[in-house]
């Protein structure tokens, strides 16, 4: 088995790193930073050259770094649950530690909270970011479709009303319009359309260099890349999405797979089972995606990160608003809510030849049971495991790499 690690998934993480620190300086020099969501739309912060954090991607930061109970911990020591949403949630309480505790010296205070009401529970996290001094919040409608239209991943870049409907766009739209505006009073700073063309563009390219790697892995034997390789080499330009370097990262990734490929690299040279993994990325133990190989020969070769990169950000249009209320209308919808979800990821499974999935199930994760239920009409088996990916007691509760080897001996079998 080998171990070595993708030159662009390193030189991500590494990029990152200095950005954060970057960013840092900016706000302690008292320019303003905003804290998002994932699913809100970075494009317009960008296009306003307003630093921004992910929510998500500083919770697996604080996770990684063994920092996630303590930060629980003081959401309870605040009267708030431990419990409930640890990915949105843990940043609010990592606020609160000591300086020592506080991964890379700490999230700066943020001026901005914006998000996606796509629960209630994520409205009251992003709330209370507004009631901490000096940081303001704006919510965003959360809406749905009826009725979905079939691959939704074929109509979505272009024929975004056929896919959403007017009605949702419209709303959204608006919201966005109406963010502008509430930015631009707030940092004097100047919008222009002609800035998000380019920023949508540059976004476009990304996602094309994306879709070629997740054909490249769906169709490569052996599986050439580890999935704890392509979550970061993915991710981390995602959360700089239209930018040049972002577009360059994306292109790296492909060239260093498409390298792996052509040597006849395998991550796993005894590859006797192909497993997919549906859910958010387990931070705490990342060396768990690859502690199968030996023992039952089972790789990871897909996750949603490189996936949903490819299928659910390219937007082709001359209205940049438009197109931006089109790339996050339904992203929920795209990864979470059947039919949508379901399809989805029927078509992807079918599509990298899995053998089993290991679907992780998180506490706002609505329909899981359909998605589930689609891929074993297939013929798919599937292990459900309900834990919190950040969140290390809940992880270890659930018992992960035991109850995956379990599932391996019982249900999935080697190929001939």
């Amino acid at each position: 088995m080998t171990t070595d690690r993708l030159a662009s998934a390193v030189a991500a993480t590494r990029h990152q790193r200095d950005w954060f620190g970057q960013t840092a300086e900016r706000a302690r020099s008292g320019e303003p930073i905003a804290l998002v969501n994932a699913d809100a739309p970075h494009e317009i912060l960008r296009a306003l050259d307003i630093p921004y954090v992910v929510t998500q991607w500083w919770s697996s930061i604080i996770a990684a770094k063994q920092a996630g109970p303590a930060a629980m911990e003081r959401l309870v020591a605040r009267g708030l649950p431990d419990f409930s949403l640890q990915y949105d949630a843990m940043p609010l309480g990592e606020q609160d530690l000591p300086a020592e505790q506080r991964p890379w010296g700490g999230l700066p205070a943020p001026d901005f909270a914006i998000a996606e009401r796509s629960g209630d529970v994520t409205q009251k996290i992003f709330e209370q970011w507004g009631e901490r001094p000096g940081t303001e919040t704006f919510l965003l409608s959360r809406t749905g479709a009826d009725p979905v239209p079939d691959r939704w991943w074929e109509l979505a870049p272009r024929d975004w009303e056929a896919a959403f409907g007017t009605d949702r766009l419209d709303l959204l739209q608006a919201e966005l319009e109406e963010l502008v505006a509430w930015l631009v009073e707030r940092t004097g700073r100047r919008f222009e359309a002609d800035r998000l063309t380019e920023i949508m563009a540059l976004g476009n390219e990304q996602a094309e260099w994306n879709r070629r790697t997740r054909d490249l892995i769906a169709t490569a034997r052996p599986t050439p890349v580890m999935v704890n390789d392509t979550m970061p080499a993915v991710m981390v330009p995602q959360w700089h999405r239209g930018t040049q370097w972002a577009v360059d990262a994306a292109r790296s990734l492909y060239e260093d797979v498409a390298a792996r490929v052509d040597a006849g690299h395998a991550v796993c040279p005894g590859e006797r089972r192909r497993l997919m993994w549906i859910g958010r990325g387990l931070w705490t133990d990342l060396d768990m995606y690859r502690r199968f190989h030996d023992e039952f020969g089972a790789v990871f070769v897909w996750s949603m990160y490189l996936a949903i990169a490819a299928d659910g950000y390219p937007r082709y249009g001359d209205d940049p608003m438009r197109a931006l209320a089109a790339r996050f209308v339904g992203f929920t919808d795209q990864l979470y809510v059947p039919p949508w979800s379901s399809d989805w990821y029927v078509k992807e499974a079918l599509g990298h030849d899995v053998d089993g999935v290991v679907h992780l199930v998180a506490d706002d994760t609505p329909g899981s049971g359909f998605i589930t239920e689609a891929l074993e009409q297939e013929g798919i088996p599937v292990l459900e495991i309900r834990a919190n990916n950040s969140d290390a007691r809940s992880v270890r509760a659930a018992r992960i790499p035991q109850r995956i080897a379990e599932f391996l001996s019982a249900r999935v079998p080697e190929r001939s």
